[in-house]
């Protein structure tokens, strides 16, 4: 249980997509313009984590990895498909990303209309690539390890882009100077909440 709290407590606030490997830096300036829309969004890529990313599990577990496949046969236990795996992962996230655009137009159509271009893209979008990437990389014991790393680096991206889209609400009535309006004040905002996430470096398990 300690193991698993640590995964999460890591994944939202150490390990932040956002903060600490600046992965899906595009859609998190672009849509965080407003609250609303961001949490739209923000629930969307945390949705997607965590259904691809344990999907993404199994398959390399069971399926790509060198003798994954010696269930099936002893004579395939030295196949190697690895190699297959950023094709894999990739089909799986587009999948699943063309369900939540289907559920998302039908369901929530003002949504969807706000978010635009970016909501296909979330199928590219390489905080969700990460995900899968960084638990083929960190060789995690089970699906409860990665369901958790998945869920807790959604939210930690969920609260990445709600704090920004807080701030840049308020900010836009402020006495900002001319060429930091805009983009410009979002980086600033995004480097200054990136340092004070680097203080909870400090609260491994």
């Amino acid at each position: 249980m300690e193991n698993l709290l640590n995964i999460f407590i890591s994944s939202i606030f150490i390990d932040n997509m956002i903060f600490a490997y600046f992965l899906g830096m595009c859609a998190f300036l672009a849509i965080s313009k407003t609250v609303r829309t961001s949490v739209g969004f923000g629930l969307v890529i945390l949705f997607v984590l965590v259904v691809t990313v344990p999907i993404n599990y199994i398959i390399f577990t069971y399926v790509l990895q060198r003798g994954a496949l010696a269930w099936l046969s002893p004579d395939l236990a030295n196949v190697d498909l690895s190699f297959l795996s950023f094709v894999m992962f990739i089909a799986v996230i587009a999948a699943v990303t063309q369900l939540v655009e289907m559920v998302v137009e039908k369901h929530a159509p003002t949504l969807y209309n706000e978010l635009g271009i970016f909501l296909p893209l979330v199928a590219v979008q390489c905080a969700i690539m990460g995900g899968s990437l960084f638990m083929q990389e960190r060789d995690y014991a089970n699906i409860l390890e990665v369901s958790v790393f998945a869920f807790g680096s959604g939210v930690g991206w969920l609260i990445a882009i709600i704090g920004i889209s807080a701030i840049r609400e308020k900010i836009r009535y402020s006495d900002i100077p001319a060429p930091l309006r805009g983009l410009g004040i979002a980086f600033i905002v995004t480097g200054l909440m990136a340092l004070g996430f680097m203080s909870f470096m400090g609260i491994r398990l």
